[in-house]
């Protein structure tokens, strides 16, 4: 597990985007497609930015790209803002049953399975909509959200809370963990404990975010605000590393 620690959200979105890119670079270059699973939410939107600023450039192509999407809410009209439909989800919609999900972990399979699988986590430590209590072992299906999530989902629904779905549909904790790669961002002090219980706390299912800690190629990408409840010596420890890592993200 590699632990990146960056000065604020916007270098997180630098070295995420530089990341992926490099990842897509290095697979084109072998005449390979690149599956790549993303996230929704806020966190990854920065590094969506650059990514698109990367290809204006002709830094990047995504032409030999296939994307996943982590989770998407059950009933959100496609005109929404936060409608994150990509054309794997477009079909999964018709029925709310158990058939669309095992479709979707199919469909990830015929694809080769996902090469980098990026992920946000929620304040209690969730991934995806994988919220405190839900099996590691578990995959793709419908979650019906809690109160905290719906909550704190709202800010995108003007604060209306009757506006905000109350399922989604969302790949599981190990769907996730058959990913060969898997980057975590993390920004902000409101999500501090959660960090810390993901990396120096036991691997539990109430902090379903924690299961990385057994991933093979885990990396958790992080702002100085999100360390805050991190022991000192473990900052220490992977900011001396710091030198090495941007290596991996230079072109």
């Amino acid at each position: 597990m590699k632990l990146i620690i960056e000065d604020d959200a916007a270098q997180v979105a630098d070295f995420a985007a530089r990341y992926v890119a490099r990842k897509i670079a290095e697979a084109t270059e072998k005449g390979k497609y690149f599956v790549l699973g993303l996230p929704t939410g806020s966190t990854p939107l920065g590094m969506y930015k650059k990514l698109i600023e990367f290809y204006k450039a002709g830094v990047i192509s995504f032409e030999m790209v296939k994307t996943f999407n982590m989770d998407e809410y059950v009933d959100l009209p496609r005109d929404h803002p936060e409608s994150y439909h990509s054309f794997m989800f477009d079909n999964f919609f018709r029925h709310i049953d158990i058939q669309p999900a095992n479709e979707y972990e199919k469909k990830i399979l015929e694809a080769g399975g996902i090469d980098l699988f990026i992920g946000g986590i929620g304040p209690d430590g969730h991934i995806a909509f994988n919220e405190p209590g839900s099996s590691l072992a578990s995959r793709t299906r419908i979650k019906t959200l809690n109160e905290d999530t719906i909550q704190a989902n709202a800010r995108f629904f003007g604060g209306d809370l009757s506006k905000v779905p109350t399922q989604a549909l969302t790949v599981g904790v190990q769907t996730v963990m058959d990913a060969r790669e898997v980057m975590i961002l993390i920004t902000g002090s409101h999500k501090a404990l959660a960090l810390h219980q993901a990396i120096e706390c036991g691997i539990s299912h109430m902090c379903t975010v924690s299961a990385m800690q057994m991933h093979k190629c885990a990396t958790f990408v992080a702002d100085e605000d999100a360390t805050l409840e991190l022991k000192v010596k473990t900052v220490k420890y992977f900011k001396g590393l710091m030198t090495h890592h941007r290596k991996l993200v230079e072109f």
